[in-house]
């Protein structure tokens, strides 16, 4: 059976990085180097939950 793929948007990221404000995570995905979305839907954007991930832990130092 094939991989699931896991995808995010805006309100799961902002819990993976602690709750942060709507504004907080709107500035973070608008990065330079914050993962390309996989898809914009009516809701608004959505990533692949790993490379969020993957980026929260490579950069979380840099967010505090």
């Amino acid at each position: 059976m094939g991989r699931k793929l896991r995808l995010v948007g805006s309100g799961e990221i902002r819990i993976m990085l602690g709750g942060v404000s709507r504004q907080r995570v709107y500035q973070v995905t608008n990065r330079r180097d914050f993962p390309e979305p996989v898809a914009t839907l009516q809701m608004g954007n959505v990533w692949l939950a790993d490379d969020v991930e993957a980026w929260i832990a490579a950069k979380r130092g840099d967010l505090d």
